[in-house]
């Protein structure tokens, strides 16, 4: 097919026959060597993989981009939601103090026993943990001591009060437990 024969509009042109359309454009096209003829071609082909390698590469740009977007969202996510449960666990702490204060008392009973019990209950679901007992080994990173008292029996230093129980969220300290000590002499 030469330059001077023209397609109707409406007709359908293989890739064979764009092929030869796009190399024929030229004025002199029959007058090319057929060296000449494939090295423009294999141009064309070697433009058309430098913009598809481009394109590939944008593509996985933005990939990686999105990738890092969504994990930066759902931390920020998590982390929202923590504050917000640590919020609520602060607010809280009063009445967790007071639940255990009747506890200790015997005065947690009837309905109120079933009130604290599910407070307790969704806490827990929530990783809300209260620590400190008696004889525990003391430790300064979960515990905050307020009196030393050295005894004979004892050979590492151990809680030997507790004033008031410490409070984790999840593995988080939100509150100390504040207590006696313990220690060898």
């Amino acid at each position: 097919m030469t330059n001077e024969e023209q397609l109707p509009a409406d007709h359908p042109v293989s890739p064979d026959e764009a092929e030869e359309l796009i190399i024929d454009r030229s004025p002199d096209a029959e007058s090319q060597p057929a060296a000449l003829h494939d090295s423009i071609v294999s141009a064309k082909i070697s433009e058309l993989e430098e913009l598809a390698a481009e394109r590939t590469a944008d593509l996985q740009r933005l990939q990686a981009e999105y990738a890092n977007y969504k994990k930066r969202v759902d931390r920020d996510r998590a982390l929202s939601r923590q504050g917000g449960v640590e919020a609520v666990v602060l607010d809280l702490l009063p009445v967790l103090d007071s639940v255990e204060a009747a506890r200790s008392h015997d005065e947690l009973t009837g309905g109120f026993k079933l009130v604290a019990d599910e407070l307790e209950r969704i806490g827990a679901k929530y990783g809300l943990s209260v620590y400190g007992e008696v004889g525990d080994a003391f430790d300064p990173t979960i515990h905050e001591a307020l009196m030393h008292v050295p005894l004979p029996d004892v050979e590492v230093t151990t809680v030997s009060a507790v004033m008031q129980k410490g409070v984790r969220l999840d593995d988080r300290v939100i509150r100390p437990a504040r207590v006696g000590v313990a220690e060898p002499e």
